[in-house]
């Protein structure tokens, strides 16, 4: 059995749930409560001593960071693929996924966000102006790529969702968060539409997981 160590309100791993209910596989989910600090303790360390989430344990191989989980779970069960065969193409695609993962969602996640909060005594309207304006940076930068690789495609770079939507799908359900209005960006918006109707997607999103509060 796969298990997924994660939160249910972290993009990252948000993007991992996305790629595991792609690729059709039963996983098992580990919840970390990011805000009670469960990735500070020692027990946690052991197990990734980035002590972040997400972390894939797949029998005795642990994987942490999203895109090595996303690309492990390419190379070990490569059906359906989440990446084109072209070389060419899977740089592209592993281009605009680490623009999520490398350049926008760092600059939003709880701990940048706390240290705002507690060392420049940022207020919650300066935290959310913050977020939006990063998300808002790279999603204008995504739009120019997707107009580049998947226009009048129904994903950023095809006709089936890949690694790419995995990232733009959970990088979205974060804008929402923020407040930020995606309609400037039609493309963007397009295929996150497509992506919030497809069946894996809607079984990844955040308010349905094991550790969302509120959960009925």
């Amino acid at each position: 059995m796969i298990a997924l160590y994660g939160f249910f309100r972290s993009s990252s791993t948000h993007r991992c749930r996305i790629a595991l209910h792609l690729k059709g596989l039963d996983y098992e989910t580990k919840p970390v409560n990011l805000r009670a600090r469960d990735h500070e303790a020692e027990s946690f360390a052991q197990l990734n001593p980035q002590q972040s989430v997400p972390v894939l344990v797949d029998g005795d191989v642990v994987v942490a960071q999203s895109l090595a989980i996303v690309e492990w779970l390419e190379e070990r069960y490569p059906e359906p693929a989440l990446m084109p065969a072209d070389p060419g193409l899977r740089a592209a695609v592993r281009s605009a996924s680490q623009l999520f993962a490398c350049e926008i969602q760092p600059l939003h996640n709880l701990r940048v966000l706390n240290r705002l909060r507690s060392e420049l005594d940022a207020s919650e309207d300066q935290v959310r102006d913050w977020g939006r304006h990063w998300i808002r940076s790279g999603l204008s930068t995504y739009e120019r790529l997707i107009r580049k690789h998947g226009a009048n495609r129904e994903y950023s770079f095809g006709d089936t969702p890949g690694m790419a939507d995995a990232c733009l799908a959970a990088q979205l359900f974060a804008a929402q968060r923020f407040g930020l209005d995606v309609f400037d960006f039609p493309q963007v918006e397009r295929i996150g539409r497509n992506c919030a109707s497809h069946p894996a997607f809607q079984a990844a999103e955040p308010a349905r997981q094991p550790d969302a509060p509120d959960r009925s």
